[in-house]
């Protein structure tokens, strides 16, 4: 069935129309709405009343008053003259999201769009016509405007656009499509398709999605280095998380004790030591915290994604100048999200460095190879996990404390939303990398051992095994870690898990 916009969005809905290319309907309570709204913007043009962004000039130039005669030329050049975004591309999934965000934000019906041209971005997501968006150049208000303008700019078959996975000109690409593009753009239309927080909002939604999934990820890396060290299992132990009452370290906590349930290299308090490291012992602390934030980040996103963020608003017949276009909330929930996705990888780094550590690994090999000295083993993994944990951590500054002026000062205050979300994007990446570095650690490590894993441990060691050997002597190294990240980034590697522990938290 196709995923019907004009009710609630949420994050899974969201990802099977960008990511799994479902196809997507607009609801008729929504075609109702969108149709209304148009009627009441087509009213206030034949009352030549002035309202901002109908007949007026855009930020600075909002005092220009515009000739009826001039408007379809008024919303053609806002278009043109905002399509200033740099660098590469959007992805795919981004640009579907973007699409799938814009046309459930006008179908609350406070923007004054024509339905056709609603139509016209649901057969862009339907047919697989994907705007070319560069991912530079949005201050995140008075919203995405510059990557929106991209998008917008290819309904008429100006700019560029994808299809079939090639870029050409969007005119070109609508040909091959069998779509007509739209002749023009009446009053207020291209307003309404770029004055918005979709741009953000969908880098953000998709790797939030992916950071929901690597939270169980790094809940299994954790386990298999616990296990490896020899960690002390009176840590995980429901009362004490239940004493401090955090439901993302309860989760965690409860995630560990499912993965190493029957495990005999765990120990008891002072079997081998008192208390283990922090990395380990604070790994549901740690990981609940994450857990936390993200789903902070979710609420707000699912928010956004419902939310009517174009500038004027129209409700019924009245017409309001307001900020929903600003993306300050998104801007501070991604920057949280930056922070939690970092400390997922910080903490792996340094479980790494002590399955490695000669001095702090429990009798491990030095570096995890039988023949140290000649070989160096896994002392490098280590290094390229610590270079991208402090690349991360440049990356996790707040875009969002920043702020530039611009259209002649009248936006004076932006969000930076956007940076927000790509950094997010890019810390999400080396996260991934850094648990893939400590599940090939942490499975070299294990092969020293000789007791039974975990319930959970096994099956990921197992699942790990048939695709990556253990390393007798140094071998090149770096096409095992892209495998190491392959294989984690797999579904079926946490399928396999769950298959022995039930559903992970």
């Amino acid at each position: 069935m196709a995923v019907e916009i004009g009710g609630h969005l949420d994050l899974e809905k969201f990802i099977r129309v960008a990511r799994n290319k479902e196809e997507a309907s607009l609801s008729a309570a929504a075609e109702a709405r969108i149709s209304k709204a148009r009627g009441a913007i087509e009213k206030i043009i034949d009352e030549n009343r002035k309202v901002y962004g109908l007949n007026t000039g855009f930020g600075k130039f909002s005092e220009v008053v515009i000739s009826n005669s001039d408007l379809s030329e008024l919303q053609l050049n806002l278009l043109r003259s905002h399509a200033c975004g740099v660098g590469k591309h959007l992805s795919e999934e981004e640009v579907r999201g973007m699409i799938l965000l814009r046309v459930n934000a006008l179908a609350k019906g406070h923007s004054g769009i024509r339905p056709e041209t609603v139509r016209q971005l649901l057969t862009y997501l339907n047919k697989n016509i994907l705007p070319a968006i560069p991912e530079q150049g949005s201050l995140g208000a008075s919203g995405d405007l510059a990557p929106l303008a991209h998008m917008a700019l290819t309904l008429l078959g100006e700019g560029e656009a994808y299809y079939e996975g090639r870029l050409m000109p969007a005119r070109e690409a609508l040909r091959f499509a069998g779509v007509e593009p739209l002749s023009h753009l009446e009053a207020k239309e291209g307003l309404s398709l770029i004055n918005g927080t979709q741009a953000m909002a969908a880098i953000g939604g998709v790797a939030l999605y992916d950071a929901l999934r690597l939270l169980k990820i790094a809940d299994i890396a954790g386990a298999l280095s616990l296990e490896a060290l020899r960690g002390i299992r009176d840590a995980f132990a429901p009362e004490i998380h239940l004493a401090r009452g955090q439901r993302g370290q309860i989760a965690s906590a409860e995630n560990i004790r499912k993965l190493t349930e029957n495990s005999e290299l765990l120990t008891s308090q002072g079997e081998i030591r008192i208390q283990d490291a922090y990395s380990l012992r604070c790994l549901a602390q740690v990981h609940g915290a994450s857990r936390d934030a993200l789903d902070y980040v979710r609420e707000k996103l699912e928010i956004e994604m419902n939310a009517a963020t174009d500038n004027p608003l129209l409700f019924g017949d009245r017409v309001i100048s307001g900020g929903n276009f600003h993306g300050e909330i998104l801007a501070q929930a991604f920057d949280f999200m930056k922070i939690a996705i970092a400390e997922l990888a910080n903490i792996s780094e340094r479980r790494i460095e002590r399955l490695v550590n000669p001095q702090l690994n429990a009798g491990l090999p030095p570096f995890l190879v039988a023949n140290p000295g000649l070989n160096s083993g896994f002392m490098i993994v280590q290094y390229s996990a610590a270079s991208l944990v402090s690349e991360n951590k440049v990356l996790a500054h707040p875009a969002s404390v920043d702020s530039i002026p611009s259209s002649g000062n009248q936006e004076d205050h932006v969000s930076m939303g956007t940076v927000a979300a790509r950094q997010a994007r890019e810390i999400l990446k080396n996260a991934r990398k850094v648990l893939a570095m400590e599940v090939f650690t942490a499975c070299q490590a294990l092969s020293f051992r000789k007791k039974r894993l975990g319930r959970g441990t096994e099956a990921a060691y197992r699942h790990f095994r048939n695709q990556i050997p253990f390393l007798e002597n140094d071998v090149i190294m770096y096409p095992y870690l892209e495998k190491a990240e392959k294989i984690i980034d797999d579904l079926e590697f946490l399928a396999s898990v769950e298959k022995q522990t039930g559903s992970l938290l």
